[in-house]
């Protein structure tokens, strides 16, 4: 089965509309005139939500490392939708001083948030022992505490609007974990079990959206750092490998996630490289790398580059 005759099944895993405290649910989310938040804004799938949005009437923060990037990103929504008011904040979400500072000058910028999307992600190639510390923690830093301090801090500014909504794009390696893969899956399982605790305990009041995204056509693979414990030039052959496999469009996983917000989907999965590993968890959840690898006796050979989850540039040029 492939990603096109899946299209219209993404985005249906996971809870229909949340529940309000008075058993009601929460209506669709409403575009046209609401306000978004959106990080890894200037490329991949980040850079197409901008565009999806502002097709829909939504006025605009996109938050980006890569300046230039996303001053393109900026020109574009002004010269398709000039109706449309895009604000732009340059932040290396590592620094969690310029995280608290960006959310200080959004908060400050808009008296209005109704929508937060946590797409910004970095990747980091190599096992357990390859990984430095520092390395380890940058990626957590990036991909898990970088979006736990903007919804702390925003999230006061999103309760005053009503209907408002949350989205954090963790991965497909939020569902499963492969070799290769220690500091970026333990982001985004992290990530997962935040935005899941958070639907629970914001229920009928936020609407809150984990996405998993599978092999998305981002750059994700050819950009992402390499531990430095690694053999760079073996890990450098195995991502442009994996990139020739990351065929799914990023205005279609882009589209996917809105129109998830829209229903008040709990989860949304992306492709079918996303569908059938989460199967395989479920059915399988101690011995799925076994059953994976059954499958795709290649994957056995090599550590596992990582699948888009949002952004695309991950070192030095990265976006957040």
């Amino acid at each position: 089965m492939t990603d096109d005759a899946t299209d219209a099944q993404d985005g249906r895993a996971g809870e229909g509309l949340p529940l309000s405290s008075s058993g009601a649910k929460l209506p669709t989310f409403r575009f046209n005139g609401a306000v978004a938040v959106v990080t890894g804004a200037a490329g991949g799938i980040g850079e197409q939500l901008a565009y999806g949005l502002a097709r829909r009437g939504t006025h605009l923060v996109l938050v980006d490392r890569d300046a230039e990037r996303l001053a393109a990103v900026a020109q574009t929504v002004h010269r398709r939708r000039p109706e449309i008011r895009v604000r732009t904040f340059v932040t290396d979400l590592a620094d969690a001083d310029a995280v608290a500072k960006l959310a200080a000058e959004i908060l400050a910028a808009e008296p209005v948030l109704n929508l937060l999307i946590n797409n910004a992600g970095v990747a980091l190639a190599g096992t357990f022992e390859e990984c430095s510390a520092e390395e380890f923690d940058w990626v957590m830093a990036i991909n898990f505490a970088a979006p736990v301090a903007l919804i702390r801090a925003l999230l006061p500014r999103l309760r005053e609007a009503h209907g408002s909504h949350l989205v954090n794009v963790s991965s497909l390696f939020g569902l499963i974990a492969p070799p290769g893969q220690s500091a970026y899956a333990a982001s985004k399982f992290a990530l997962r079990g935040f935005t899941e605790a958070l639907r629970h305990e914001l229920a009928g009041e936020i609407g809150v959206t984990s996405v998993h995204p599978g092999g998305i056509k981002t750059r994700i693979a050819l950009d992402a750092r390499i531990a430095a414990g690694a053999d760079q030039a073996q890990s450098a052959k195995a991502m442009h490998a994996f990139n020739k496999v990351l065929t799914y469009p990023a205005d279609r996983a882009a589209a996917h996630i809105i129109e998830g917000v829209r229903r008040r989907r709990g989860r949304v999965l992306i492709g079918v490289s996303a569908r059938v590993p989460d199967l395989l968890a479920r059915l399988f959840p101690a011995t799925y790398w076994d059953q994976f690898v059954r499958l795709n006796p290649k994957a056995a050979r090599r550590p596992q580059p990582p699948t888009a989850s949002g952004a695309g540039p991950s070192d030095p040029s990265a976006r957040p």
